[in-house]
């Protein structure tokens, strides 16, 4: 037998959370290996498939600590206004509106659209100077009081302070741990993908909410290769739906689809035209027991889920990032454990109160939002247009939407 492997911090998991949590650590001294089922170059993608993320500002600082941002292939799409309205599919939407606009609260955008592929090759660029072991399976994971010892399928072992959770939300780490996770089905799909289109956006994110579910028009960036003459701009959608409503959809060609698109987006992008692969998966919210055991902390998927009602589900994982590389970084700096209960408890102290007022937030506001009752309906819409009236609760909802302080 060969000597285990050494590190400090093993992130198990090298999605867009793992990847930049071991990103942020190794840019502030801290030793990390991370571990994947899959190789890490096959993920970056040639060409578009209609997968975009909607980076919040504070993501965005993460990401540039982390030595990510630098490394995008491309200038994402800034997020300058959204726009927030009650409809019904194949009407114009409720003149009763709720408006922000970035410049009113901050310095800066809102956040920014980032094509799927090209946050995959920057992680993986970042990831090029960090010991990373994929594809490889973790067979057993032994976690004590004094140090943590994962078992690989090819014979290999790795000792380390902490073990990280960042498998998504079947994390088997989390349930080999004992930490159960409560699930609450939406009973609904959620369809995912981009559109090109005739008028411009000027980044202009637009947010619907429909009976059945909410759809978001998110502004991709212009001069990217995505459209035609006809069709020089391009958008992502993310559109709840009923599985039965989702099914037949998903199951048109690309022009009905379109023509379906249309139907719930309105005309304020003019003609439009689908690009890149429609995506699907059901929707439900997921929040776990605890979030750290032994040696062990959960971070993005694994310990929670939200509905993507507001586009907050990857930012929250971010800020699990921001909050553990904190903690294990100035750790580090004083030599302490990585792996000490009081660490630990620390982190889950620092991120739960945050994520458990965002997933009840958000199951609210579907609730709210999913019930066509007339009265129930324009209540909402008189809410939404009060709201739109009273400037400091704009700007409490858009900074914490951006992950900034309310109060800055």
């Amino acid at each position: 037998m060969t000597a285990p492997l050494e590190t400090t911090v093993c992130i198990v998991g090298a999605g867009p959370v793992g990847a930049s949590l071991a990103a942020a650590l190794h840019a502030r001294g801290v030793p990390v290996m991370v571990l994947d089922r899959q190789p890490l170059h096959p993920m970056e993608l040639p060409t578009f498939d209609g997968r975009a993320y909607a980076i919040a500002r504070s993501s965005q600082h993460l990401l540039q600590a982390a030595g990510v941002w630098a490394l995008l292939p491309h200038t994402p799409g800034p997020i300058q206004e959204i726009r927030v309205a009650d409809g019904l599919p194949g009407q114009p939407a409720s003149p009763l509106k709720l408006h922000f606009d970035a410049a009113e609260v901050s310095d800066g955008p809102f956040g920014y659209m980032l094509e799927a592929r090209a946050l995959r090759v920057a992680l993986n660029r970042a990831l090029e100077s960090v010991p990373v072991l994929a594809p490889v399976a973790v067979t057993s994971t032994e976690r004590t009081a004094t140090g943590a010892l994962l078992t690989l399928a090819d014979g290999r072992s790795i000792r380390a302070q902490l073990v990280v959770a960042a498998e998504g939300r079947n994390s088997a780490l989390r349930r080999a741990a004992g930490i159960t996770a409560t699930k609450l089905d939406y009973h609904q799909t959620a369809m995912v993908g981009a559109f090109a289109h005739a008028l411009p956006h000027n980044g202009v994110a637009l947010e619907q909410f429909l009976p059945a579910g909410p759809f978001a028009q998110l502004p991709l960036a212009d001069g990217r290769d995505f459209g035609t003459a006809a069709f020089p701009h391009a958008s992502a959608f993310v559109w709840a739906d009923s599985h039965p409503v989702a099914r037949r959809m998903l199951a048109l060609d690309d022009a009905a689809f379109a023509r379906e698109l249309a139907r719930r987006l309105g005309d304020h992008l003019g003609a439009v035209s689908i690009i890149g692969r429609r995506w699907s998966y059901p929707l439900s919210a997921l929040h776990v027991s605890r979030w750290t055991s032994t040696r062990l902390a959960l971070v993005g998927d694994a310990a929670h889920g939200v509905h993507p009602i507001a586009g907050q589900g990857l930012n929250l994982g971010f800020r699990d990032v921001a909050a553990l590389c904190d903690l294990l970084a100035e750790a580090h700096v004083r030599g302490e454990d990585l792996g000490a209960p009081d660490l630990l408890a620390r982190y889950q102290a620092a991120r739960r109160p945050d994520t458990l007022a965002m997933l009840l937030g958000m199951h609210a506001l579907e609730r709210l939002f999913s019930n066509s009752i007339p009265p129930v309906r324009w209540a909402r819409r008189l809410g939404l247009a009060a709201v739109d009236r009273i400037p400091a609760l704009k700007r409490a909802f858009a900074r914490q939407a951006m992950g900034l302080p309310i109060s800055g």
